[in-house]
């Protein structure tokens, strides 16, 4: 990473986190393979699984010419097959010309008085490049209620490899900017084919 600018802010965003900042970023400097970061976002949070906290990050890196995507995750011991607690880290680099969606969601409150760059509640980012796609299907009816045909299926087809969620309240105003700087930064890098 670069030694001023968004790879530092990266790496502080890292620490400050303080979820094993020392595997998170090898884990991203194996990803990343020298290139310089454009934009990123740092997403911790924890979720409960049955009574145990379980703690989480998700961080996305946007080069010039990659999305780089780095989950780790904690997982406790188990007597059964792993007598201590562990972690996994996982990245996946993606080529921009691979992303074929980027889906922001924003929940404002009191939009009657929402002005532009004012608060955002909640962002809800689901980027899509073709890795995870999910088809949805019901039988297909009509509505005459005593027919009996068979009209086959109807569903929907979606795209959504990746969904980060944040929000004002549990994560701060300063990530949800972040989510919704990032998601620009994508969208320009991923604009009509060209990349810069």
């Amino acid at each position: 990473m670069s030694q001023s600018g968004p790879g530092v802010a990266l790496r502080q965003d890292i620490q400050r986190s303080g979820y094993y900042p020392e595997i998170v970023a090898e884990a991203l400097d194996t990803a990343l393979g020298g290139e310089e970061t454009r934009s990123y976002v740092v997403h911790h949070e924890a979720t409960f699984d049955r009574d145990e906290l379980r703690r989480h990050v998700t961080v996305l890196v946007l080069t010039s010419t990659r999305l780089i995507v780095c989950h780790v995750d904690e997982h406790t011991a188990d007597e059964a097959s792993t007598p201590s607690a562990y972690a996994t880290a996982s990245t996946e680099a993606v080529r921009l010309e691979r992303v074929d969606s980027v889906v922001v969601t924003r929940v404002v409150t009191n939009p009657a008085q929402h002005r532009p760059g004012g608060p955002t509640a909640e962002v809800v980012l689901t980027i899509g490049w073709g890795a995870v796609s999910r088809i949805d299907l019901e039988p297909a009816g009509c509505q005459d209620p005593s027919c009996e045909a068979d009209h086959g299926y109807t569903g929907t087809a979606t795209n959504d490899d990746l969904s980060v969620r944040v929000s004002e309240a549990a994560d701060g105003s300063d990530v949800v900017a972040q989510v919704l700087d990032f998601a620009a930064a994508l969208s320009e890098a991923t604009a009509g084919g060209h990349h810069s």
